[in-house]
């Protein structure tokens, strides 16, 4: 698989407010987003809250998304927790065109989901797919953090293209840089430190800002491609209270908000999310309208 280069949004899943996957509005926010400069897609990321989606809507999306991305890269989440579903899931999401699956890590028995673990099972799945793998390092939710010895392993399997790192750690991206073989797919998965990661080389990033602020985020990395490093730097800081309101603060349900302000069909979250309260949605107006955004 390629280099990538780019800026890739882990897409929203609008709901109508019955809690049914509302599709029509899915596919606008593509239309809205192929007008923008980015990478591709990953559909079923962990702000596609798709945890909460059968497998029968899975498979809609990616199909969806596939259709909609024309030369775009899609990439479709497809970790499950068991080695043999992850496997069934990721060949029906190739079977439909999806280029490549991001694929997080086993964590419900987070305390056995040590480096023996999670590289059987990684190499498992890698054997066995009929599309390039990328792991997916989310500490944050599952509580599971890949080791060095874990990446440095699995990065030189012939079938495991990347990685996207969300832990927001710019000391443990320097350290997988160390130890993974060229060619390897590191990419930052948080905006948080998409200007830092930057200055580090590494050409690719997997982050949820990217829904509402697509522009915003491809632009920096054009300033610093182009020698502009004071103005991707000051892009970055303005930019950096949306991504923790988005994020760390308010989650999906402030991602939506904020997407719905800035011109996209966000819809509901699935239950048992909730949606913002009114005091909520103020901060978040206020946050967005400190950033220049509205």
């Amino acid at each position: 698989m390629k280099q990538i280069r780019g800026v890739i949004p882990p897409v929203l899943t609008p709901f109508k407010a019955n809690g049914d996957v509302d599709y029509d509005a899915y596919c606008r926010n593509l239309e809205k987003w192929n007008s923008y400069p980015l990478a591709g897609y990953l559909v079923l990321g962990s702000n596609s809250e798709s945890v909460y989606l059968s497998e029968e809507e899975k498979l809609e999306l990616v199909d969806l998304t596939v259709k909609a991305a024309g030369q775009r890269l899609v990439l479709a989440g497809t970790g499950l927790e068991s080695t043999r579903e992850t496997i069934k899931l990721t060949n029906k999401a190739a079977r439909l065109g999806a280029h490549a699956a991001l694929v997080l890590t086993p964590c419900y028995y987070g305390s056995r989901m040590n480096d023996a673990a999670l590289i059987r099972h990684f190499t498992a799945l890698a054997d066995s797919a009929q599309i390039p793998i990328m792991m997916y390092n989310v500490p944050r939710f599952t509580h599971v953090n890949l080791s060095l010895k874990a990446v440095e392993e699995l990065s030189r399997h012939p079938n495991i293209a990347g990685m996207k790192d969300s832990a927001g750690d710019v000391a443990q991206l320097v350290s997988f840089q160390r130890v993974i073989p060229a060619g390897f797919n590191l990419m930052v998965g948080t905006a948080s430190v998409w200007y830092p990661a930057l200055t580090l080389g590494l050409t690719a990033g997997i982050m949820a800002l990217a829904n509402c602020c697509p522009d915003e985020c491809v632009q920096m990395q054009t300033f610093w491609e182009n020698g502009r490093a004071p103005e991707a730097e000051a892009l970055f800081r303005r930019l950096s209270p949306v991504n923790a309101a988005v994020t760390a603060i308010f989650g999906v349900a402030g991602l939506k908000f904020a997407a719905e302000l800035l011109g996209y069909s966000a819809g509901h979250t699935r239950s048992p999310l909730q949606l913002l309260t009114a005091e909520e949605q103020s901060r978040m107006r206020q946050i967005l309208s400190e950033a220049q955004l509205i």
